[in-house]
């Protein structure tokens, strides 16, 4: 074994190491389970030590939790109060500011600093209302929260007695300051006068913001901006201050008050006196010219104070109340500012539709109604909405009135016409008559550019509501031109009638002569002759009035003519001959001389010199010939000197168309001399024939 031993061996050697080792680990294992016995036995001792420790500490915790505890609810008490007590410093701080601004306002001399120093003073009023609000607000959420903390701590005597009593004198003293002073500082103090004193400058600046331009030019028809941006814009910051301080009603009524005065001065401007008679029985006493005067400034005064008047004025409502409830304030506000002067101007207007219908209102009416129609479109955008749907319905009510009226005018004036209404008999000498020359005058007016529209848009209405809105009414023209041919029709009755109280055979084909070509003359190449049409005035007016004249010559001078014919003197013998002819003579200048005297005295000589011409030259067509004839064939038979020559004879004719009564060359007292001269021959004549029964010489043969 020795032997084995001494052997060196490497791996013996390792071995040995290695056993080594392990008794070495082995021997360090024992040692650290002996730490860790007594490792175990020390935290046994500190498990012990701490569990002791934990029982004497438990109490000190409790306290500890109570005290965070109690402080928090004592915190959440307190931090209302001390919020409510900044709010009352910024409350104090914020009326000092305002008394400065006020004092300054006051000093302050220049309009536009003024308004700045204003917007400043309204801004420092929301500042003090929102102060006030917050006290208002935080007051009693503060007084409950204390409320609780004294409760709490008198129920569980969680602090001493000194600070419960300091808790409980606050509690105190913010009731008290809340029940008195709160309400006081909201509604009595320093911010109720402010509130006053905006009312005051916010009336003051209302009443400042004038319509510059009413009354000097009024053909521009362009609303103003009334006030600058400055004063609009000061205007809308105390409308909001007023609004949210519970003052909205005064502001509104301020408002409506001092603009409506505004307006109706820009408007007096205008010197509407008429405005002042409405009824339609003070309208019917009114001069025509008055009337005629008023209506036509009506027809401005009204349009100026849709399109400039409430234009503007409705702009500056927008501005100034425009932010107040989401835009739902300012409509009406504008409305009640106009409502009022609207109601004058309808009230007379519905005055003039409801007073008597006389023929010539019905053009004053149609311009009320042409200009309500114009205006419609911006009227109904001025008073757009429920706010104005009362003035619009007024304002609709108006124009059927004026419909109403101004048919009812139209066809009462065509009635009237074929009544014969005037009350008067036909002229005595032929002439045209007055209510011939006023009817025609009337309708020619009506058929001008100017009133054919509005006519027949009236006319038009009224048949709509007659037939109903489903009926198919005519063209615009065709209404017209019916209307006016039923009154020309009426026109063409009435002469008819009047024609026929003439006892005289000649005047009745005068005045018809007369009459009827008036009419043709005076609408030929007119509206009124374009409307009716160039056949139809032909027809019934120029075809009539030269059948009247045919009808005239043959009745006053055609039967001059025929006393000069010559069958008689065929059959008669020598000796009878020449009695005969002469015969003839003096029943023609006897004839004639009737016939010049009744044109002198009674028959009108006829206006137009046109047919006046033609007149005499037919009238010496049918007479001189004739007598020419007549005098070449017999002159042996006549006393030449004692009888008118042709040409004497012709320039009488002439005279009488010519409404001459003197004659240069003493031709008219030649004329006289005859006539006397064939009158004694005739009554001579006619004396032999009685007593002799001879028959006597009918001069209408």
């Amino acid at each position: 074994m020795e032997l084995i031993t001494n052997v060196d061996d490497p791996v013996l050697d390792e071995l040995q190491l290695a056993c080594s080792h392990i008794k070495t680990l082995l021997q360090n294992s024992t040692n650290l389970e002996k730490s860790l016995e007594k490792m175990d036995e020390n935290f046994d001792t500190i498990q012990e030590s701490l569990t002791m420790a934990s029982r004497r500490v438990a109490p000190l915790q409790s306290l500890s939790i109570g005290a965070k505890a109690l402080q928090t609810r004592i915190n959440r008490a307190i931090s209302p109060a001390l919020a409510l007590l900044e709010s009352f410093k910024l409350s104090e701080s914020l009326q000092r500011k305002l008394l400065d601004i006020a004092s300054k306002l006051i000093n302050e001399k220049t309009s536009k600093n003024r308004l700045k120093k204003l917007i400043e003073y309204v801004a420092c009023v929301d500042d003090l209302n929102v102060a006030l609000t917050s006290i208002s607000q935080e007051s009693e959420p503060a007084i409950r929260k204390l409320q609780e903390v004294v409760e709490f701590l008198s129920r569980t005597k969680a602090t001493d007695q000194y600070r419960t009593l300091r808790f409980r004198e606050t509690l105190i003293t913010l009731k008290a300051l809340y029940e008195t002073e709160v309400d006081s500082m909201r509604f009595d103090g320093l911010l109720d006068e402010a509130l006053l004193n905006l009312q005051d400058e916010y009336e003051s600046l209302s009443q400042q913001l004038r319509h510059q331009n009413i009354g000097d030019n009024m053909t521009g028809m362009v609303p103003e901006k009334l006030g600058t941006e400055l004063e609009i814009e000061v205007l809308r910051r105390i409308s909001e201050t007023l609004a949210a301080n519970d003052c909205l009603d005064i502001c509104i009524d301020i408002f409506v008050k001092a603009r409506y005065r505004r307006a109706a001065k820009a408007l007096m401007r205008l010197s509407p006196d008429y405005l002042k008679t409405y009824t339609p029985e003070e309208i019917d006493e009114m001069e025509w010219e008055s009337l005629e005067t008023a209506i036509a400034l009506w027809i401005q005064h009204f349009e100026l104070a849709v399109k400039v008047v409430f234009v503007s004025e409705k702009d500056l409502c927008n501005h100034v109340l425009g932010n107040i409830m989401e835009g739902m304030v300012w409509p009406e506000c504008f409305v009640k500012i106009a409502d009022k002067i609207m109601a004058v101007f309808f009230r007379f207007g519905e005055g003039v539709a409801r007073s008597n219908k006389e023929p010539q209102k019905l053009f004053k009416l149609l311009d009320m109604f042409d200009s309500l129609e114009k205006l419609k479109p911006e009227f109904s955008e001025i008073f757009e909405g429920e706010a104005g749907a009362d003035i619009c319905s007024r304002f609709r009510e108006l124009k059927k009135l004026l419909v109403h009226s101004s048919t009812k005018v139209f066809w009462e004036f065509g009635l009237q016409i074929e009544s014969n209404q005037d009350g008067l008999p036909p002229p005595p000498d032929g002439s045209v008559p007055k209510l011939v020359r006023y009817s025609i005058n009337y309708l020619k007016n009506l058929a001008v550019d100017s009133y054919t529209a509005p006519m027949a848009q009236v006319l038009r209405t009224d048949q709509l509501w007659k037939a109903g809105i489903l009926s198919t009414p005519e063209s615009d023209e065709n209404l017209l031109k019916d209307a006016i041919s039923n009154v020309m029709e009426a026109i063409q009755r009435n002469i008819e009638t009047k024609k026929s109280f003439y006892k005289d055979k000649v005047l009745p084909h005068i005045f018809a002569m007369n009459t009827y070509w008036y009419i043709y003359m005076r609408t030929r190449n007119t509206e009124l002759g374009k409307l009716l049409g160039e056949q139809y005035m032909k027809k019934r007016y120029r075809q009539v009035a030269e059948e009247s004249a045919n009808l005239y010559q043959k009745q006053a001078w055609g039967t001059l003519g025929r006393l000069l014919d010559t069958e008689e003197s065929k059959r008669a013998n020598k000796d009878g001959i020449g009695a005969l002819i002469r015969g003839k003579m003096d029943a023609f200048m006897v004839g004639f001389d009737e016939m010049c005297q009744r044109h002198r005295s009674t028959y009108s000589i006829i206006s137009d010199a046109d047919l006046r011409e033609q007149m005499k030259v037919a009238s010496v067509g049918l007479v001189l010939p004739a007598y020419t004839e007549f005098i070449s064939n017999y002159s042996s038979f006549l006393d030449v000197k004692s009888n008118m020559s042709p040409e004497l004879l012709e320039d009488l004719l002439g005279q009488i168309f010519e409404g001459v009564d003197q004659v240069a060359d003493g031709k008219s007292n030649l004329h006289r001399r005859n006539l006397s001269h064939h009158r004694d021959r005739r009554r001579s004549i006619d004396q032999t024939r009685e007593s002799n029964d001879f028959p006597r010489f009918e001069s209408s043969r």
